[in-house]
C-alpha cells in the first residue's frame, strides 16, 4: 500500500512540476494566485471603501476614543480603548497602545480585547491561539527599541481630543469621534490614519448557524463574503477563528509620490491601483509566493514583502510600517490638484492597507529627507548586517553545475580567461535525491577536497538547502523533524505534507526553537556534509514556502505553526525564521568567528539584519533587465538594501547583446551573480567570445575596482539605513523632476551615477542630471556635462554609461587579482572629483572583511577632503587598529577637474615629517603618487613650486 501511495505522490508531483515549472510557458499563470475580488478579506474591504467614497452625505465611522479610559503618560506610553459600535449597536473593545519611541517615531497598535482575553470560540480546533498574532516583535523588530523619556513629550487633552508634542517639530492629535490621527511636522500636516474612515476591525462574533443563516452584526456597507470558509482552486480555507481582517486608510497629505512595499516588478514610484492610464487595477499584494516567471509592471504578489512605504515632497519625507505578516493588500489613489493652471498646487497620495488576520499596528516616521526616514525605519527592524568582503564581490551560479570535475573545471577557466570571482554555487542537483545534507557522491565523491581546491584561490562554495525535506523514511532528517514535531503541522496535527522538488515532502517549522536548535546541529562543524570548511556558505531558496501542490503554490492558511499560531498569520515572515535559523546554524559553525552568508528568496522587514535577497526566477528579456533597477532601488529604499537580481535571466536564454548588458548593469547590483535555469545553455564570462567577453571581463573588473567604494557604502547602510544603490531624487530632494527616475542611480556617498543600457541595439542613452553641479564621463575624465535635465551619452557594446558628480572622493583598488580576498593587501587610489568651486569629500571604510572585530573597535574610517590646491585626510578609527589595518596605504591620488598649475612634485605630510611625492598632469587630471598611510593624518599640498 506505502508503495502505491509513494508511486501516486511520485506522479502527482511529477504533475505539478510541469504545470509550475514547465519551461515552456511565456508568463506568470496569473490565475493560480488571487486577485482581491478573489480573497474574500480583501473583496470586503475594498467593498466597504466603494460604498462609503459613493455616500453623498459626510461619513462618521463607527469607531471612537473612550477618552475615559485614557492613562497618563508612563514610560512614554498613552493608553486607552477605542469603541466599534457594530450594526446591533453593541460596543466592541480595542485596546489602543501609543508608544512614543527615543528615536523620535510614533507606535500604534490595536488589539481586541475578547480574543486578549481567550474569551472566544475556536471551532473546528483546539490547538490554535485564540487572541490575535502577537508575536512578530521577536522577528520583524530589532529588538532594542527604547521609548522616549515622558519628560521629551507634552500631551494636552480635551474632551474632544488628544494632542501630544513630541520629537524635533513633530505634533500627533488622536480625534476621539470619529476615531482620526493626524500627524505634523513643522506645523504642517503630514500623515493622517482613517480621514476616509475606512477602519475596519472585523471583531469576532459566534458563527451563524443553520444554511442560510445571516451575521446580525454584518452593517450596511459590508460583505458577509467568506467570513468563515471560502474556496480558491477547489481549496477550501475555513477560517476557526472567523473574520479578523483589520483595515486602514492612511493619507499622505501634499504628497504626489510614494515607494516601498516591495516586492513587485513594478516601477520605483508607485502607480494608483483604481484604474485609469498607466495604472494598476489591483491593489499591490504583500504574500509571500514562488511566482513563477513573473510579470513586469504589475501589483501582483512575489517572492517577498515588506510593509514599509516611504512618501517624499520637496519639503520632506514620511514613512509609515505596517507590522503585519499576514496577506495583505495595499490601496493607492493619488487625489486630483486644486487646480492644475495653478502653479505649485499639489497632490495628495491615499493609501488603503488590508490585512486578513494579526494586529493593527503601524508606525509612522517623519522627517526632512528620504534618508531621515531609512534610519527611522531601520532604528525599529534593525540595520543591515554588515557582509564579508567576498559577498559583495561575483557570484557564479547555475542550476546546475553537473560535478565536482565541472565545479573545478570552471573555476579553473575563470583563472584561464582572466576574469575575477569569489564564489561558485551549486543547486538542487548536488543532493542525493535532493535529499539535503546529502551528497550525491555519485558526482560529488570527496566535496570537502573541492572545497579545500577552491580555497587556494580564496573562491567560496555556497550550496542550496531549502526547507522542504524529502518525506522518505530512509532519510534520518525527515524521521527527526517528522516524529519529533518539528514540521508545519496540518490542521488535524500531523505534519503538513505536500510537493516540492523532492516530491512528498514535509517543511521544518522555524517558528520552533526546538526546530531551530535541530537545525544547528546540522551545520555543525565535522559534519560529513562540508567537514570542516570555512569557505562553505548557504543559499536558502523555496523558503516562502513554496508548496507545489498547495493553494497558490504555498502553505495552507490553516496550517499550525508552533506556539499555536496558523499559517495565515506567519505566512510572509515564514521566509524570515527559516533565513534567520540558517544563518545562526552558521555562526554556530564557524563559533562566531566569520560573518555568516545566506542568500534569501522569501524575506520580511528584519531580513536585511541576516543576509541578501535576490529578484527571483526572471527571465533572458530586456524588459526583466529593465524593471530589475527599479527593483533593486525599491528594495533599499525599504530597507533591504543588500539586493540583486540574476543577471542574464534565469529562465531561457539571453542574446550576447543582453548577457552583456546585464553583466554590466549587474557590476553595480549590491549582490551581484550570474544565474540560470537547468535548461539554459551555458553562459559563463567566456562564453560569448569576441567583444562579448571583452566587455563582459571588463564589467567584472571595474566591480573589483569599485569594492573599497562599495564596501563604505554597505557600511553606511549598516549604521544609518541608507540605500546602497540611492535613486536620483535621494541626491535632489528638492527637485520634483527627479522624483519618478528610476532607470540609473548614485553608488552609495561616491558620486557615481550609472544608467544601465536596457534596450536591445542602443549604443547611446539620455542621462539625466537632476541639478547644476558638474558631472564628469567616468570613461574619460576630459568630456563633463552640466545642467539639470537629459544629455546624450555615448554606449557602444563596450561601454557602461557613468558620470561622476562633482564634488566627491571615492577610494578603488587598481590591481588585478583572481578574488576579492587576493586585493586584501593591495594599496588603494584615491580618486577626486571637483565640484565647481574646486572642492570634494569623500571617505574610506575597512576593516578585515571577514571577522566580528569591527564591533570592538578594530576599524579604520578615514574622511578625505580636497579644498583649492590641498587634500587633507582625518581618521576617525576605532578605538584600537590591528596589523593589519596599519599595513594599508595609498599609492595613488587622481584629482578631476583641476585647474591650475602642478609641477613635478608636491608636498606630501605625515606624522610630521614632510616628503616630495611625483605629480603629473595631463588634460584636466592630475596624478600624484604619495605612498602614505590610511590610518594616519596626511596633507598633499599642490601648486607650492
Amino acid at each position: 500500500m506505502l508503495g502505491k501511495y509513494k508511486a501516486f505522490s511520485l506522479a502527482l508531483y511529477l504533475v505539478v512540476a510541469i504545470v509550475f515549472f514547465s519551461t515552456e510557458a511565456s508568463a506568470v499563470k496569473s490565475y493560480l494566485f488571487r486577485k482581491c475580488e478573489e480573497n474574500p478579506f480583501c473583496k470586503r474591504n475594498r467593498h466597504y471603501a466603494d460604498q462609503i467614497s459613493s455616500l453623498s452625505q459626510p461619513w462618521e465611522a463607527p469607531y471612537e476614543i473612550d477618552i475615559s479610559t485614557l492613562t497618563g503618560l508612563k514610560d512614554g506610553t498613552l493608553t486607552a480603548n477605542i469603541l466599534k459600535i457594530t450594526a446591533t449597536g453593541d460596543k466592541v473593545e480595542l485596546p489602543l497602545t501609543v508608544k512614543f519611541l527615543k528615536s523620535g517615531s510614533v507606535r500604534i497598535t490595536v488589539d481586541e480585547k475578547i480574543r486578549a482575553d481567550g474569551d472566544i470560540e475556536v471551532y473546528g480546533s483546539d490547538k490554535l491561539q485564540k487572541r490575535r498574532y502577537n508575536t512578530l516583535d521577536e522577528w520583524a523588530l530589532d529588538g532594542h527599541i527604547e521609548n522616549a523619556q515622558d519628560s521629551t513629550i507634552e500631551v494636552t487633552q480635551t474632551d474632544s481630543e488628544i494632542s501630544i508634542e513630541y520629537g524635533n517639530g513633530n505634533k500627533v492629535v488622536f480625534v476621539a469621534k470619529p476615531f482620526e490621527v493626524k500627524f505634523y511636522r513643522n506645523g504642517e500636516t503630514q500623515v493622517i490614519l482613517n480621514d476616509r474612515g475606512l477602519l475596519n476591525y472585523e471583531h469576532w462574533r459566534p458563527k451563524p448557524t443553520g444554511e442560510d443563516a445571516k451575521d446580525p452584526q454584518i452593517g450596511p456597507y459590508e460583505l458577509e463574503e467568506g467570513l468563515w470558509e471560502d474556496k480558491f482552486d477547489s481549496k477550501t480555507d475555513k477560517k476557526s477563528k472567523g473574520p479578523e481582517a483589520i483595515a486602514l486608510d492612511v493619507t499622505f497629505v501634499d504628497y504626489k509620490h510614494v515607494y516601498g512595499i516591495p516586492e513587485h516588478a513594478d516601477k520605483l514610484s508607485l502607480r494608483e491601483t483604481r484604474g485609469g492610464p498607466g495604472n494598476h487595477e489591483q491593489p499591490y499584494r504583500l504574500y509571500n509566493v514562488d511566482i513563477f516567471e513573473y510579470e513586469t509592471n504589475s501589483p501582483m504578489a512575489m517572492y517577498g514583502s515588506i510593509p514599509f512605504m516611504q512618501a517624499h515632497k520637496p519639503s520632506g519625507s514620511a514613512g509609515v510600517f505596517w507590522l503585519n505578516s499576514a496577506d495583505t493588500y495595499v490601496d493607492i489613489i493619488k487625489t486630483k490638484s486644486n487646480d492644475e493652471k495653478v502653479l505649485n498646487s499639489k497632490q495628495s497620495t491615499q493609501t488603503h492597507w488590508i490585512s486578513e488576520a494579526g494586529l493593527l499596528d503601524i508606525f509612522v516616521f517623519l522627517g526632512d529627507s528620504p534618508e531621515e526616514i531609512n534610519k527611522l525605519y531601520s532604528d525599529v527592524t534593525g540595520f543591515l548586517q554588515l557582509p564579508q568582503t567576498f559577498s559583495i564581490a561575483y557570484h557564479q551560479c547555475r542550476w546546475n553545475y553537473n560535478s565536482q570535475d565541472d565545479v573545478l573545471e570552471v573555476n579553473d577557466n575563470f583563472d584561464k580567461h582572466d576574469i575575477p570571482y569569489d564564489v561558485i554555487w551549486l543547486d538542487i542537483e548536488y543532493a542525493d535525491e535532493k535529499k539535503y545534507f546529502l551528497w550525491n557522491k555519485k558526482v560529488f565523491p570527496d566535496p570537502v577536497d573541492m572545497l579545500n581546491e577552491l580555497d587556494t584561490t580564496k573562491r567560496k562554495l555556497v550550496t542550496i538547502n531549502d526547507p522542504h525535506i524529502k518525506a522518505d523514511e530512509n532519510y534520518d532528517i525527515f524521521n527527526k523533524v517528522d516524529k519529533n514535531g518539528l514540521a508545519i503541522q496540518d490542521a488535524k496535527g500531523g505534519s503538513r505534507k505536500g510537493h516540492c522538488w523532492p516530491g512528498e515532502s514535509i517543511w521544518i517549522d522555524t517558528l520552533s526553537p526546538k526546530a531551530r536548535q535541530y537545525w544547528d546541529s546540522l551545520f555543525a562543524s565535522g559534519s560529513e556534509f562540508a567537514g570542516a570548511a570555512t569557505n562553505w556558505h548557504i543559499w536558502n531558496d523555496m523558503n516562502e514556502p513554496s508548496v507545489f501542490s498547495g493553494p497558490e503554490t504555498t502553505a495552507y492558511k490553516d496550517d499550525i505553526h508552533f506556539g499555536g499560531w496558523e499559517h495565515r498569520e506567519v505566512h510572509n515572515v515564514y521566509g524570515l525564521t527559516y533565513h534567520n535559523a540558517t544563518a545562526e546554524a552558521l555562526k554556530l559553525r564557524y563559533s562566531n568567528a566569520q560573518r555568516p552568508f545566506v542568500l534569501t528568496r522569501a524575506y520580511f522587514a528584519g531580513s536585511q539584519r541576516v543576509g541578501p535577497m535576490w529578484t527571483g526566477d526572471n527571465m533572458a528579456k530586456w524588459e526583466h533587465l529593465k524593471i530589475a533597477t527599479p527593483m533593486i532601488l525599491t528594495s533599499g529604499v525599504a530597507g533591504m538594501p543588500f539586493a540583486g537580481a540574476d543577471v542574464g535571466g534565469f529562465f531561457e536564454n539571453p542574446s550576447h547583446e543582453l548577457l552583456t548588458r546585464w553583466y554590466q548593469a549587474g557590476a553595480f547590483y549590491p549582490f551581484f551573480r550570474g544565474h540560470a535555469h537547468i535548461d539554459s545553455k551555458r553562459r559563463e564570462p567566456w562564453v560569448p567570445g569576441g567583444e562579448y567577453t571583452e566587455a563582459i571581463s571588463s564589467a567584472l573588473k571595474l566591480r573589483y575596482k569599485l569594492l573599497p567604494t562599495l564596501y563604505t557604502a554597505f557600511q553606511k547602510s549598516s549604521v544609518d539605513g541608507s540605500p546602497i544603490l540611492k535613486p536620483v531624487y535621494y541626491i535632489s530632494p528638492d527637485n520634483e523632476d527627479s522624483f519618478d527616475v528610476d532607470d540609473e542611480f548614485f553608488v552609495g556617498d561616491s558620486g557615481i551615477l550609472v544608467k544601465p543600457i536596457t534596450d536591445e541595439g542602443a549604443i547611446s542613452t539620455n542621462i539625466y542630471l537632476p541639478d547644476e553641479e558638474i558631472y564628469y564621463d567616468y570613461n574619460n575624465n576630459d568630456i563633463t556635462l552640466q545642467g539639470a535635465g537629459e544629455h546624450s551619452y555615448s554606449a557602444p557594446l563596450n561601454t557602461i554609461p557613468i558620470v561622476v558628480r562633482g564634488g566627491h572622493i571615492h577610494v578603488v583598488r587598481e590591481r588585478e587579482r583572481r578574488s576579492s580576498t587576493l586585493m586584501k593587501y593591495d594599496p588603494y587610489t584615491v580618486v577626486i572629483y571637483l565640484n565647481k568651486d574646486g572642492n570634494a569629500e569623500g571617505s574610506l571604510y575597512a576593516d578585515d572583511g571577514e571577522t566580528y572585530n569591527y564591533a570592538d573597535g578594530e576599524y579604520l574610517e578615514t574622511k578625505f577632503k580636497f579644498e583649492g590646491t590641498t587634500l587633507v585626510s582625518t581618521p576617525n578609527n576605532g578605538e584600537k587598529l590591528s596589523k593589519y589595518l596599519e599595513s594599508l596605504w595609498i599609492e595613488k591620488v587622481v584629482i578631476v577637474g583641476y585647474k591650475g598649475d602642478v609641477g613635478s612634485t608636491v608636498q606630501v605630510s605625515q606624522d610630521e615629517t614632510e616628503k616630495s611625492a611625483i605629480v603629473s598632469k595631463e588634460g584636466n587630471v592630475v596624478v600624484v603618487k604619495p605612498r602614505v598611510a590610511v590610518a594616519s593624518e596626511f596633507k598633499i599640498e599642490l601648486g607650492l613650486n
